[in-house]
């Protein structure tokens, strides 16, 4: 078969390189354009780039599918299917018409909960105790295509963002791998049609989400901090500056106003909360480097009695 392959972050290219080692030929591939990254902020390509790049696969960087002349440049190209996974551009119909076999989609989510930008962080910020991939067809509607497949992966109390991600992506390039050797052999690949009344949408992360607030419960902030690990991290205010926290577990004892501190020390830093405790392990001043609680505590000036929020300092 001729493969397309649409994607651009790290999730998609862990499934563009199972697909490479599984032998399939990928003719084209498709990518965001490259955007400033890093301190320098200097113009780059996403990992699906860096990958096709190295394994000198004929590469495209549309702006936009929407314009004509974009798609012009590509419809000619003669593929079977496009696998599409975390690609970032909305594929119009002359595109999902273009390859014999349709796109397939890669979601990160059991579909049809969490259709949307960010199925893994929501799934741990709502308590979700399994999430997976959906192999799916796509339509022109946001996820709302048959479902191929569906593959659970469990997620554990210790779960991040980071770490769900990479569990999923592994499952996701196995799964496509199987989903494109049934093509190959010519088995029917019809799917199924996805309840609507069952849907969630998993909204991009707010600007303002990853603020604590610290009169929720001691557990939804448990998840607040793993959910935005690695990125964008869940902050407090502290001194005037904002305090990223990386690691941080629940306690059930209730200590008194939410957003004091209770007890600083090397086995944590133990907050208030609105319900229960949140003991911060691993944390980050603006500026600064990660560090644990002993390390932080020791060169901090932050003791019982402390309020953490927007008004502490």
């Amino acid at each position: 078969m001729r493969i397309g392959f649409a994607g651009t972050p790290a999730f998609a290219a862990t499934a563009l390189a199972g697909i490479l080692d599984a032998g399939f030929r990928v003719v084209l591939v498709l990518t965001r354009p490259d955007r400033p990254r890093g301190r320098g902020l200097n113009a780059a390509g996403g990992a699906v780039k860096n990958l096709a790049t190295k394994h000198g696969l004929e590469l495209r960087q549309p702006a936009s599918l929407k314009d004509e002349q974009e798609r012009g440049a590509l419809l000619p190209v003669a593929i079977d299917v496009l696998v599409v996974a975390a690609y970032g551009l909305i594929l119009p119909s002359a595109v999902l018409a273009w390859p014999r076999h349709g796109c397939i989609n890669i979601h990160a989510s059991l579909l049809p909960r969490w259709r949307g930008a960010a199925p893994i962080q929501r799934a741990i910020l709502a308590g979700d105790r399994e999430t997976g991939v959906s192999i799916m067809r796509l339509d022109e509607s946001l996820d709302t295509g048959p479902v191929l497949s569906r593959h659970l992966v469990a997620i554990d109390p210790t779960d991040t963002a980071g770490t769900l991600h990479d569990k999923l992506a592994e499952v996701g390039s196995r799964a496509i791998v199987e989903t494109l050797h049934a093509l190959e052999r010519g088995d029917r690949v019809d799917g199924v049609p996805q309840d609507d009344s069952l849907a969630t949408y998993a909204a991009k992360i707010g600007r303002d989400e990853p603020e604590i607030d610290w009169t929720r419960d001691a557990q939804s902030l448990d998840r607040q901090v793993r959910a935005f690990d690695p990125t964008p991290g869940a902050q407090a205010r502290f001194e005037g500056g904002v305090l990223k926290i990386w690691k941080a577990s629940a306690a059930d004892e209730r200590l008194g106003t939410p957003g004091t501190v209770v007890r600083a020390g090397a086995a944590g830093i133990v907050v208030a909360c609105g319900e229960g405790a949140l003991i911060i392990s691993e944390l980050q001043r603006g500026g600064g480097r990660r560090m644990d609680a002993r390390a932080f505590v020791a060169g901090h000036r932050i003791r019982p009695g402390v309020r953490l929020g927007a008004d502490s300092g």
